[in-house]
């Protein structure tokens, strides 16, 4: 049985260093249309019609804004900002499996006020696929310091990074879940993840086993235990090349890992493919060939 045969039925979550070292596999993917001398990160494929969604910045990774880019005969169209973008900075776009929710990151006027801080925010879509008015999540979800990568578990926990007070260092992974009497459940998820420094972003994988956290230093590990969570594990140097790694995106699948890199050089943020259980076809081709449609 081949390795990643092997690795997909132990299961991703039981991985130790040195299996995930040999199964680093990257790869860089750079669609024409979408990679730029800006920074293009933080890919999200709409569940439903394939959009692509991602955040394109300065070289600088300054300037923060949502574009959409759709896949047509001639590959992807020229990527503009969604119908509901709004006045300040955004980031951190994420579809929920149903495709009607988009959560997101802003800091978009707010009756009215300017704000300095980035919230979270969520859009829904109507029956007839149009976005509606985004929504500012409530507090304690949001407070007066930054959120950032806002992923919701499929057991109904909404992980995020905050610099909120109460944390265990400077920015800490958070996650917030809503009761039967719609109040609000604000847990951080302790020492195992969180340390003095920074800890910005949280992916749970598909099958909830497992989850990727970006921190200082770049991409790190962790699994699940029970309702808690193991301590964390830096991804292998494959993978963390120089500590800029941020914007993971789990395929439906699980088997890849789509994340961008800040490469130093002409295209100073790229995106790159962790194939982690083997050649799958994702991200999707743009456009689609025939042999694709008709293997």
């Amino acid at each position: 049985m081949k390795f990643t045969q092997l690795l997909l039925l132990s299961g991703l979550a039981q991985l130790d260093s040195s299996a995930l070292a040999q199964a680093a596999q990257v790869t860089p993917w750079a669609p024409p249309g979408i990679s730029s001398a800006q920074f293009e990160s933080h890919a999200a494929f709409d569940p439903g019609n394939g959009d692509l969604y991602f955040v394109r910045s300065s070289p600088k990774f300054e300037g923060w804004r949502i574009f959409v880019s759709r896949c047509g005969a001639g590959g992807w169209s020229d990527p503009l900002p969604p119908v509901f973008a709004g006045d300040g900075v955004e980031a951190d776009p994420w579809f929920t499996s149903d495709g009607r929710s988009l959560y997101f990151i802003s800091t978009r006027s707010t009756d009215g006020v300017k704000r300095k801080d980035l919230d979270i925010w969520r859009v829904d879509r109507a029956d007839d696929g149009r976005w509606g008015t985004p929504v500012r999540m409530p507090e304690p979800v949001n407070s007066a310091g930054q959120e950032w990568f806002p992923r919701l578990a499929a057991d109904g926990w909404l992980y995020f990074g905050s610099n909120r007070p109460g944390g265990l260092g400077k920015t800490d992974i958070w996650r917030a879940r809503m009761d039967a009497q719609r109040l609000w459940t604000i847990h951080n998820l302790g020492p195992a993840i969180n340390t003095a420094g920074d800890e910005y972003e949280p992916l749970i994988s598909p099958d909830g086993s497992w989850m990727i956290v970006m921190a200082d230093g770049g991409l790190h590990k962790t699994r699940r235990n029970a309702a808690e969570w193991d301590a964390r594990v830096k991804l292998p140097a494959q993978i963390n090349v120089n500590g800029s790694e941020i914007g993971a995106a789990f395929s439906p699948s699980g088997r890849s890992l789509l994340f961008s890199r800040d490469t130093k050089g002409p295209l100073s943020g790229e995106f790159f493919i962790w194939r982690i259980g083997g050649e799958e076809a994702w991200p999707p081709a743009c456009p689609v060939t025939v042999s694709e449609l008709h293997p």
